[in-house]
């Protein structure tokens, strides 16, 4: 069984900053990478980016590219979102999820465990 708690979201003005972390538990998380997703009310789940446990490889949306960065702790086995810079249009619930695969997947069919959430909230 595999376990994700988010934390870390909030209301921040458009330029600010905010750090999500993904606390992960259980004895399969670490083979398959974990990603981030948000989604916006009335809109579906958006890959924002993921990472790989053993070698910290890295992948990011286009329209995330340079404002964020994907982090992980494997003592804690914690994955970090960093977010900087950011705008309105980063609004929305943060997910993290577990994928299925051996790769980082943008689409979240690949995904088969999620955390409940955290709201980001960005205000012009």
């Amino acid at each position: 069984q595999v376990h994700l708690v988010e934390s870390g979201g909030g209301l921040v003005q458009a330029g600010g900053s905010l750090r999500l972390s993904c606390a992960a538990s259980g004895r399969t998380i670490r083979p398959y990478p974990t990603g981030w997703f948000r989604q916006a009310p009335g809109k579906e789940r958006e890959f924002v980016g993921g990472i790989i446990w053993s070698d910290g490889d890295t992948k990011y949306a286009d329209s995330v590219k340079g404002r964020f960065t994907i982090s992980r702790d494997n003592a804690k086995n914690t994955v970090y979102l960093q977010m900087n810079s950011l705008k309105p249009e980063d609004t929305g619930v943060y997910y993290c999820g577990k994928s299925t695969r051996y790769y980082i997947p943008s689409n979240s069919d690949a995904y088969d465990y999620w955390g409940q959430g955290t709201q980001v909230t960005v205000s012009s």
